[in-house]
């Protein structure tokens, strides 16, 4: 391995690197800073955790030179996909720089107030910026790029998926010939090429092979989840990881602000991520992340692109990814540094096991079937954690709280009454084993009914929602586990819906749809005022109150109505 002594960086920077804790660079820095500091164009290939931001960051400090500034511009841009992204980089830039007093760096993004960026470009040298950000400066003059020297597109892939291009292109053509262009891309896209056609001089590439080396500290398994039961499936796992900070990837906002509320009802801290937050909103959980005050985070895709904590031990897919570079991006969070880490799938049915095992060849790693966690097993865990913790404090000479052991057994206690106390102040009364959830809920033959009667609930969604039988059968079923033939009578209302269920699962039910939406609209579930049938009809067979339905219980028509409306004598 290369060390960054060998490269023959100014000592500024070597001492730096050296507080910071980077004494090799990895393949990419090796490749790389040698031909950025010749003054090449490079396109950088690599994975997400394999030291990106110091192989641009490195060269882009060290070409800053104080005698050309002028006020309001840059002399190195850097572009980044995120908010995150770019402040995550901006902090890393001002370590690198720290015994540089020649730089000043500047982040720049939405979300936050205009007029202290307007401030701080004033006299920053080197910005770091996102493309829409960047652009509204430009446009209003606060920042300039005629003294530009160098311009960075950080994850470029990226940024072309949600739609920066044009933005790239106008800022691109807003800088001088003579810059150089530096690209970093997980992939090479037919977009990413014609951008380096285009606005690059004869780049050279670099292409790290470390889809391996960014998976292969990384314990990737799945589990098998029951339809209904995603949400029990991934308290199990969180309760077993005893407040270690996890982080929980999903594929819509939505469902990031629907995990954080059910983890958090389940007493659970838990913290949310995604795009429709406010920058200090996004901060503040961060931090709290970070710190591991708050040790549960769950986040969409792109939001977590600039996550970059060292500590996160698990990864749960609780979402399947979209494709395979978004299932590297997030098991990369874990397994850092070296460090080693776990990633885990929760998967419905064949298809996303087979999917999912795919991925597995692509990337040459393995996959493995975990179980769910059962309550004996959480509870092991905690019992052993507190063993150790107890030994721990045994072992510490003279106990501060001897007095009290010993007045205690001056009350006539012995050791093991006073020991059982303290196991249980810690680990308080075991909670009941249900070890079900790694199965599919009992299943009856086609067409037979459970067994004793039905209940009724009502549902927040009727007809004005556009709602149909088969709607409500499969959120039901989706949410609960509950097969779709047992579900009773269902009457669709114009605000509301009636459904049977059985009155053994009607509790659980209540339970499990609340926070449910259904075609869009978030929906309230409740026991219904009237109740059901012994056993209502036959499942799998609901029906809809229908206006038609209605009229034919009306008596027939025989003209006296409409008389006595209109004041007609009889």
């Amino acid at each position: 391995m290369l060390s960054f002594h060998d490269l023959q960086l100014p000592a500024e920077i070597l001492r730096a690197l050296d507080e910071l804790g980077f004494q090799t660079a990895t393949d990419i820095q090796a490749q790389t800073i040698p031909l950025i500091r010749s003054g090449r164009d490079v396109i950088g290939r690599s994975q997400t955790g394999t030291g990106k931001t110091l192989a641009f960051g490195i060269p882009a400090v060290e070409c800053i030179d104080p005698a050309m500034e002028e006020k309001g511009s840059a002399q190195v841009l850097i572009l980044c996909p995120t908010r995150e992204l770019a402040v995550q980089a901006g902090g890393e830039l001002r370590k690198l720089s720290r015994f540089l007093p020649g730089v000043r760096c500047a982040e720049v993004y939405g979300g936050a107030p205009m007029d202290r960026q307007i401030a701080r470009l004033r006299t920053a040298n080197l910005v770091v910026g996102t493309p829409g950000r960047v652009m509204d400066h430009m446009r209003r003059h606060t920042l300039r790029l005629n003294r530009l020297q160098m311009i960075v597109l950080d994850e470029a892939d990226e940024m072309l998926s949600m739609g920066f291009r044009e933005d790239i292109e106008t800022i691109l053509s807003s800088t001088p010939e003579e810059r150089r262009t530096i690209l970093f891309s997980a992939t090479m896209p037919s977009d990413i090429l014609a951008l380096t056609e285009q606005y690059q001089r004869e780049p050279e590439l670099v292409e790290i092979a470390s889809r391996q080396e960014t998976v292969e500290n990384i314990r990737q398994t799945y589990c098998e989840v029951p339809m209904g039961r995603k949400m029990d499936a991934l308290v199990r796992l969180v309760e077993a990881e005893q407040g270690r900070l996890t982080l929980i990837f999903c594929n819509t906002k939505r469902m990031v602000d629907d995990i954080t509320a059910f983890l958090t009802r389940r007493g659970i801290p838990a913290e949310g991520l995604h795009g429709d937050m406010k920058q200090s909103q996004r901060d503040k959980v961060m931090e709290s992340f970070r710190r591991g005050q708050v040790p549960v985070l769950a986040a969409t895709d792109v939001a977590a692109r600039g996550i970059d904590v060292s500590g996160v031990e698990l990864v749960i897919n609780y979402d399947i990814p979209q494709n395979t570079e978004y299932y590297i991006h997030r098991i990369g969070r874990t397994g850092r540094a070296g460090k080693a880490g776990r990633a885990v799938t929760l998967c419905y049915g064949r298809r996303q096991v087979a999917w999912l095992r795919s991925i597995a060849r692509t990337t040459r790693s393995e996959v493995s079937l975990q179980p769910i966690p059962t309550t004996r097993d959480i509870r092991r865990q905690k019992e052993e954690a507190v063993l150790a913790s107890l030994e721990g404090l045994m072992q510490q000479e003279p106990s501060p709280y001897r007095h009290l052991t010993d007045e205690l057994s001056r009350r006539g206690y012995t050791a093991e009454q006073i020991a059982d106390a303290v196991l249980l102040l810690h680990l308080g009364q075991p909670a009941p084993e249900e070890d079900d959830l790694a199965f599919p809920p009992p299943r009856t033959a086609a067409g037979n009914r459970p067994a004793g009667p039905f209940r009724r609930l009502s549902l927040s969604i009727g007809r004005r929602h556009h709602i149909a039988p088969n709607h409500i059968v499969g959120a039901i079923a989706e949410r609960t586990g509950l097969p779709g033939r047992h579900i009773g009578k269902i009457e669709i209302d114009d605000a509301k819906t009636l459904v049977d269920v059985p009155e053994a699962e009607a509790g659980r039910v209540v339970e499990m749809m609340q926070g449910c939406v259904i075609a869009g609209h978030p929906v309230q579930t409740a026991f219904a005022q009237k109740p059901s049938a012994a056993h209502g009809p036959h499942p799998g067979r609901p029906t809809e109150r229908s206006k038609k339905t209605s009229r034919s219980r009306r008596p027939p028509y025989t003209g006296q109505e409409e008389k006595r409306k209109r004041g007609i004598r009889q």
